[in-house]
């Protein structure tokens, strides 16, 4: 022996060392089974459309979207507000400036007229100012009625002939009857004068004869017009008819006619006659009287 330490076999005792029959480095090591943890997980549809986030190894591939096909999924983040734009004017074609510049020149020269025409709004060229229309007056007339003249209305009166006396229970214009000897109860005829404005003569005529008739017999004769006897007159006409009744039990026959007169100012007056037809003789002889003196005032 020397005086040296056995340094043993070479290598470190602790460690196992290869037996004759192990290879080293051939044969590969067992393999563990793979992790769920180590798959790569596709993140899920987004129900924005579009692709998933990226995953670790790079972009995810695009996927399906209710909204369209690739389409990137929504940020959370709240989009930066859009700047406002300023005051922009709209497009206008440019056939419309000349004519636009036209209208605006005719608003200038209407607002001219205006103020020249003293702030009318009417005035101008076309519409010149309005002026009030009044109610035309009664014409004027030379006629001088008599002291017995009844005033009807409107410058017109009634002259009763003899034995007419005027009928109080009237109250539309002036009526005049003549009546049996000792009897005021039951008149033999009427003269009747009533007067309207702005109505036809021909409309009143009708509705006259056709009041008068109503509850009667009637024939009527047709429409007629008259020469008008004054200039101041503009429409006249007249109307014959026959009608009968009963009263108390006998039958009454009636002879009647209606005068209608319209002057330029708008009144209209009618004369409306009728009597019995055994009375027909003097009364239409004392009605030609009382309706000149009407025609006369008119």
């Amino acid at each position: 022996m020397s005086g040296k330490r056995d340094k043993g076999p070479a290598g470190n005792p602790w460690v196992n060392q290869p037996g004759p029959d192990e290879v080293q480095g051939d044969e590969p090591e067992d393999q563990l089974p793979p992790s769920p943890w180590n798959l790569e997980v596709q993140p899920p549809p987004s129900p924005w459309g579009g692709s998933a986030a990226p995953g670790p190894d790079g972009p995810s591939t695009q996927t399906s979207s209710s909204w369209g096909d690739k389409v990137g999924p929504p940020s959370l983040r709240r989009p930066p507000p859009q700047k406002k734009k300023g005051f922009q004017l709209p497009h206008v074609p440019p056939l419309l400036i000349p004519i636009g510049a036209g209208l605006l020149v005719v608003a200038i020269v209407a607002v001219v007229l205006v103020a020249l025409s003293g702030g009318d709004k009417k005035a101008g060229p076309d519409n010149p100012p309005s002026t009030p229309v009044s109610t035309p007056a009664a014409p004027k007339s030379s006629y001088q009625p008599p002291s017995n003249a009844i005033p009807v209305g409107f410058g017109v009166s009634v002259v009763p002939a003899q034995g007419w006396t005027l009928y109080t229970k009237e109250k539309a214009g002036k009526e005049l009857a003549v009546y049996p000897p000792n009897d005021t109860a039951n008149a033999r005829a009427f003269f009747w004068v009533r007067q309207k404005r702005d109505v036809t003569a021909n409309a009143y005529l009708l509705g006259i004869v056709e009041g008068e008739t109503e509850n009667e017999v009637a024939q009527l004769g047709s429409v007629r017009n008259l020469p008008c006897p004054k200039d101041v007159l503009v429409e006249c006409v007249a109307i014959d008819y026959t009608s009968t009744f009963t009263s108390n039990g006998a039958e009454a026959r009636i002879k009647g006619s209606v005068e209608v007169y319209r002057r330029k100012d708008g009144v209209v007056t009618a004369l409306d006659f009728r009597t019995n037809a055994d009375f027909a003789p003097k009364a239409e002889a004392d009605a030609a009287t009382m309706k000149k003196s009407v025609i006369d005032s008119l």
